[in-house]
C-alpha cells in the first residue's frame, strides 16, 4: 500500500458528478507515405494491446472503500482490462473537425470508474482528412500535465525512420530518459528541499513571508495578493457536468517574432492573445465587466527528470480586459506577470507552494452548496501553458500533427484554457461548462484577432 499525498487526494475530494477531475489530451497524426489511416490505426491498436509491463501510474486506483474524506493510499491492479480501458470508434460523416471535438466534448463530461484503474485512451478514426487521432484521459490525481505530456512523449520519436512505438503506458519506455530542459524559472526557484532542517527552516519562515507579500500588495498596485477579488463574471458561477471542447494551432514563429520584438516571453503573450479574446467574448455575450478579469496561472514546479505526478503551484494574472487599447492591455498584464514572479522568486519552495494554494484556496470550496453564488471570486479563469516537444514528433513514422490539451473547468470557474507546443505550433484547448459558456468555439476566432492585434503592437509585418 502506498500512501497518497495531499495533493492527489484533494483532487478525489473536490470530484463530483458535475466536477470530473480528470485532465485529458487530443493528439492528430498523419499516417506515413504509403500507410492508410486503417492501416497505422491497426498498428497502434496492436501496441496498445500487447504491452504486458504496465507502468504504475497506469494501474492504480483510490483503495476501496471511498469515504467523503476521499482516500488516503493507493492500490494497484496486476491486470488491466484492455477492452475497457482502450477504445477503437469512427465518426460519423463526413468526420470533420466539428464531430471530432463533439466526440472529446461528450466523453470528457463521465467520470472515471475509480474502481478501476483511472484513465482511457479512445483511438479515432474516419476524419475525412485521413488523419488519426488519440483521444486520452487520466484523473488529476494521478497525473498533472506536466507528467502526462512527459507520459506522451515518451512513446513518441524525433526521428520519422523510428519503427519502435509503443503505447503511453508501456512500462519499457520509463528507460527512455528525455533531455533535461534548460534551467527556468521554477527550476531556480524550487530547486529541491533537502532534509528536515530545511523544511523546518521553511515552515518558520512562513509568517514573515506571508507579511512581505502583504506588504508587495499594499505598495505594489501591479501585484496580485491571494485575497485581492476578482469581478463576477458569467463564468465564475455553478455549472453542470456537461462539457464543450474547442482547439486549434497557431504558429510558434508567430507568437516568438512579438515575444522577441517586444521583450516579452512566450507565456505572456499566450496571457496577452487569452486577455484580448476573452474581452472580446465577453462584449459578444454583452457581458464585459468594469474592472479586470483576473486568470489563475498554474506554474510548474517539475526539475530535470525529477519522478512523475502533481507538482504545481499557481499565480494570479490581470488580464487587463477593461482596457480597450491593445497596447495598453499588454503593458498592465505584464506589469502583473513580472510583479507575481518576483515575489515567487524570493519565496522558499515550501512557502511558494503555500502561495499557490492560497491563491487557487476557492477551488477546495467550489463544490460546497451557495459557495460560488454568495463567496466572492479569486480569479475568473485559468490560463495554463505546458511547454511541449520543441521538434517534430513521430510514432512509428506517422507525424504527430497535433496537440490540444484538455482540461477542468470547474464551479466557479466555468472555463479553462490551456496551451502547449509540439515544434512548430502552439496548441490551445479550451474547455468549459457547456449551458454556462455558450458558443465556446467563438474564443477561437477572437484569440486570432488578438494575436493580430500583438502583430501591430510589435510593428510585425
Amino acid at each position: 500500500m502506498q500512501y497518497m499525498p495531499i495533493t492527489s487526494s484533494m483532487f478525489l475530494i473536490a470530484e463530483t458528478r458535475e466536477l470530473p477531475m480528470h485532465v485529458g489530451g487530443l493528439q492528430l497524426f498523419i499516417p506515413r507515405e504509403g500507410q492508410s489511416a486503417g492501416q497505422l490505426a491497426d498498428d497502434m491498436m496492436e501496441a496498445f494491446l500487447t504491452a504486458t509491463e504496465i507502468q504504475p501510474d497506469f494501474r492504480k486506483r483510490p483503495t476501496q472503500p471511498f469515504s467523503l474524506l476521499g482516500s488516503v493510499s493507493w492500490s494497484y491492479d496486476d491486470e488491466i482490462d484492455y477492452d475497457y480501458h482502450v477504445r477503437r470508434i469512427a465518426l460519423p460523416k463526413p468526420g470533420r473537425i466539428r464531430e471530432l471535438l463533439h466526440y472529446v466534448s461528450l466523453n470528457h463530461s463521465t467520470l472515471l470508474d475509480r474502481s478501476k484503474p483511472m484513465w482511457e485512451a479512445h483511438l479515432i478514426e474516419g476524419l475525412a482528412d485521413g488523419r488519426v487521432a488519440l483521444y486520452t484521459k487520466i484523473h488529476h490525481s494521478v497525473v498533472d500535465g506536466v507528467t502526462a505530456l512527459r507520459i506522451l512523449g515518451r512513446s513518441l520519436s524525433d526521428d520519422p525512420e523510428d519503427r519502435t512505438g509503443r503505447a503511453p503506458w508501456d512500462a519499457s519506455l520509463k528507460r527512455k530518459r528525455p533531455p533535461k530542459p534548460k534551467p527556468g524559472l521554477s527550476q531556480r526557484v524550487f530547486g529541491g528541499i533537502s532534509g528536515a532542517a530545511g523544511v523546518a527552516n521553511q515552515l518558520a519562515g512562513l509568517v514573515p513571508a506571508s507579511a512581505q507579500i502583504a506588504l508587495r500588495s499594499i505598495r505594489d498596485p501591479h501585484y496580485l495578493a491571494p485575497i485581492h477579488g476578482a469581478p463576477k463574471t458569467i463564468l465564475d458561477v455553478p455549472i453542470g457536468g456537461a462539457r464543450r471542447f474547442a482547439a486549434q494551432q497557431w504558429e510558434t514563429a508567430r507568437l516568438r517574432a512579438v515575444a522577441a520584438a517586444l521583450n516579452l516571453t512566450l507565456n505572456d503573450v499566450v496571457l496577452a492573445m487569452c486577455g484580448g479574446a476573452l474581452r472580446n467574448y465577453l462584449i459578444d455575450q454583452d457581458a464585459l465587466p468594469d474592472t479586470p478579469l483576473l486568470a489563475m496561472v498554474p506554474v510548474s514546479m517539475h526539475v530535470g527528470d525529477e519522478k512523475d505526478g502533481n507538482a504545481v503551484t499557481a499565480i494570479l494574472a490581470n488580464l487587463a480586459t477593461d482596457q480597450a487599447d491593445p497596447e495598453q492591455r499588454l503593458a498592465q498584464l505584464t506589469a502583473s506577470t513580472r510583479a507575481s514572479k518576483e515575489v515567487v522568486r524570493g519565496l522558499t519552495p515550501l512557502q511558494a507552494l503555500a502561495l499557490g494554494a492560497a491563491n487557487a484556496s476557492s477551488m477546495a470550496f467550489m463544490s460546497v452548496p451557495g459557495f460560488v453564488s454568495y463567496a466572492p471570486s479569486q480569479f475568473n479563469v485559468i490560463i495554463s501553458n505546458v511547454p511541449g516537444p520543441q521538434h517534430d514528433l513521430y510514432w512509428n513514422g506517422a507525424q504527430l500533427d497535433g496537440l490540444y490539451p484538455v482540461s477542468i473547468p470547474a464551479s466557479g470557474c466555468a472555463l479553462n484554457i490551456t496551451i502547449t507546443s509540439t515544434g512548430r505550433y502552439m496548441g490551445f484547448g479550451l474547455i468549459g461548462a457547456r449551458a454556462q459558456v455558450p458558443s465556446l468555439q467563438r474564443i477561437l476566432t477572437h484569440l486570432d484577432t488578438a494575436l493580430g492585434e500583438l502583430e501591430k503592437v510589435a510593428d510585425i509585418t
